[in-house]
Parts: C-alpha cells; structure tokens; sequence
C-alpha cells in the first residue's frame, strides 16, 4: 500500500489539507505560517505569486477542527491557554492586533481569512497588552534610546518628537551582545571567588594555631560562598533572556534586569 500523501512544509501527514490556486496542497497551519514568515503569498513549490490572499480551498481530515492529542493535554506549568477554548487547551501563536491567544484549531480563521491574514502573529506571550502602546493603543514596535522604553509609531510623532529613535529588532540586537558581555563577566567574577575560597581553604589548616585567624577566615570563606551563589543566579536570569525570541520581550525584560546588573560591583 501506498504511503499518505504528506505535506512538503512540515514532511507529516496533512492537518486540514488546503489548497492553493496553482494546486498544489499544503496544511493550513504550514501555508498560513509560511505566508506569515516571508511576507507574501507564494507557492513554496512552484513559486506561484498571489498579489491578493487567495481563497484556500479547505478539506476535512479526520481530526480537523478537534484539538490535536498534544493541544488536548492538560496546560503545564507556564503555558498559555487558548482565549476561545472552553477546555483552555494550550495557546500556540498569540495576535497583537486582537490582543489574544490561540490554539492550533482557533488560529485557522487568522490563515483564512485576508483580514485576519494581515494580523501580525507573535509566540505565545502571557501578558499582551504589554505588547501594546497604553497612551494610543498600538504596537509597541519602536525603542527610544533618550528615553529608555518601548514606543509606538504614534509616540514618534508625539511624545517622543526629536529622540533618538530606532526599531525594537535593531535594540534587541545590540542589547543582546551586551548581554553576552555581562555573562561573561560574571563568570569572570564567580571564577575569581571560588579561586579565593580555594587559597583560603588550603590556608585555614595553617592557621589552626590562631583560632581568632581561623575563625576570621571561615567568616570569609561564607561571604564569598554567598556571593558566589547570587552571581551564579544572576548569570542564569541572563543566560534565560538571552534566549528570548521575542525582541520586544526580551527589551522589556532587559530594562527590568539592567538596574541590578550594572549596580553590581565586580570586585
């Protein structure tokens, strides 16, 4: 017997087989999130390009329109569960424009539709309405460098007037290298204290004599292991944020984190 026909963008069997004008066949899911991802609407295969989003022509598998058997599992420990789902089953694309998450089987009217179609679909975020601008209720898709915060295009035009503007990608970008560098020295300065908790350590046994010395350096050796254990929790916030794909996430933490990190006196 023959295989199942499986769709060329995921390599699996189709999920709600969709079909383009020129043909060819796709999973929803994977043309929708291939549209989204370059931009345009064109046939992976054939490179057939649609100036308007085309009409897909849907088909019913047997569990379309169900939540898959990963969706239907109950929600762990810092998932996001979906907005319409009365089950909450989990959140797998979250939208700036309606300001809401969406399962997998939810999410379809977003690659349907060409209204929907030009929402613009982030990963899954807890709180959204950190994603928009409170003062005029746009996206937060600007960074002021005088300022020090994330803006919408509305605020350059405003607030904002005359700073030193630039994108949030753009930001994101140099803020993560210096996230790389205040990794590093924080290693620097986790290494530097076990190294003196290691000297100390080979020095206590001579000092046996002196139980006021001793005592002294035992004192020591508790302040360093302090020390040592709050820049190893540190390091990993950073090494956490560093792994944000989200820029704007990942500069809104950033602010949040900078304040302890450059008040920290590396000694």
């Amino acid at each position: 017997m023959s295989e199942p026909p499986k769709c060329c963008i995921c390599l699996d069997e189709f999920t709600r087989p969709a079909s383009l004008p020129c043909g060819h066949c796709f999973c929803l899911g994977c043309i929708g999130e291939y549209w989204r991802i370059h931009g345009a609407c064109q046939c992976p295969l054939c490179k057939a390009f649609f100036p308007t989003r085309p009409q897909l022509k849907t088909a019913q598998t047997p569990h379309a329109g169900a939540p898959t058997e990963e969706a239907a599992e109950p929600l762990k420990a810092g998932e996001v569960p979906c907005d319409l789902c009365p089950a909450k089953h989990r959140a797998v694309k979250s939208c700036l424009v309606c300001l809401a998450s969406y399962c997998a089987a939810h999410l379809e009217p977003h690659y349907l539709r060409e209204d929907l179609g030009r929402h613009l679909l982030i990963s899954v975020v807890k709180n959204l309405e950190d994603s928009v601008c409170r003062l005029h209720g746009k996206q937060l898709n600007r960074f002021c460098r005088s300022d020090r915060t994330c803006i919408c295009a509305m605020c350059v035009q405003t607030e904002h007037r005359g700073h030193h503007i630039t994108s949030i990608n753009r930001e994101a970008t140099k803020k993560k290298v210096k996230v790389k560098w205040r990794r590093m020295k924080l290693q620097q300065a986790i290494q530097e204290r076990l190294s003196r908790v290691e000297r100390i350590n080979l020095s206590v046994g001579l000092s046996e004599k002196h139980p006021k010395e001793a005592w002294a350096q035992k004192e020591l050796i508790g302040q360093l292991e302090e020390e040592i254990s709050e820049l190893q929790s540190r390091s990993t916030e950073l090494e956490q944020l560093s792994q944000t794909e989200d820029d704007l996430r990942f500069l809104q933490t950033f602010l949040h984190t900078a304040s302890w990190t450059d008040t920290f006196t590396f000694k």
